[in-house]
């Protein structure tokens, strides 16, 4: 293709170089979502089980709000396959594919963890099971307490490597935003 044909084609698609506005609003969303159920769930882990709040309030509002990060993502995902995003940022390679890796698993955790929540929540013999916001949420699973502790270890475990692998993402965007030479690097523009 000639540098004439490339320019012409660049006029009739420009590039996009922000995300539609639904990603970046649900993009801020989720990731407040994300570090508070990290807070709350460390935070219902650390009470006594005599605080009968831990029970009767911060258990079923980290479910209600877990569900809530799920769809979430699950929209977002939805959205981005059927959404024109921006090209890849001016990156070295290296750092492209570190990029790339953090954000596809960044995705799938953000629906595993819940996941692990629900399965956790939902095996476990002592649970009144799931709601959403006061809506019983079925139970799929079969009452199992050895099920209940390994989906439990899976669910912090996982919990904690997402709050890594956010660590991670925000450490990128600083770095580019305040240390690349290059000006393109910076993504943040793209999802503000």
């Amino acid at each position: 293709m000639k540098n004439s044909d490339q320019q012409t084609l660049r006029q009739v698609t420009p590039e996009v170089d922000k995300y539609p506005v639904a990603l970046r609003v649900l993009h801020w969303v989720r990731a407040v979502l994300i570090l508070g159920l990290i807070a709350a769930g460390w935070t219902m882990t650390s009470l006594d089980d005599s605080v009968t709040a831990k029970f009767t309030q911060l258990y079923p509002l980290h479910k209600s709000f877990g569900l809530l990060a799920l769809l979430i993502v699950l929209v977002q995902l939805a959205i981005r396959a059927v959404s024109r995003l921006p090209g890849p940022a001016e990156l070295p390679a290296h750092e492209r594919v570190l990029s790339h890796i953090v954000h596809v698993a960044i995705y799938a955790l953000a629906v595993i963890v819940p996941l692990m929540g629900y399965a956790m929540s939902s095996t476990f013999s002592q649970s009144d099971g799931v709601t959403f916001f006061g809506i019983h949420v079925p139970e799929l699973l079969p009452k199992n307490d050895a099920w209940s502790s390994a989906f439990a270890l899976l669910h912090k475990t996982l919990a904690y490597t997402l709050l890594a692998l956010v660590v991670l993402h925000v450490l990128g965007a600083l770095k580019h935003r305040f240390f690349d030479k290059n000006p393109k690097a910076d993504v943040l523009p793209r999802m503000l």
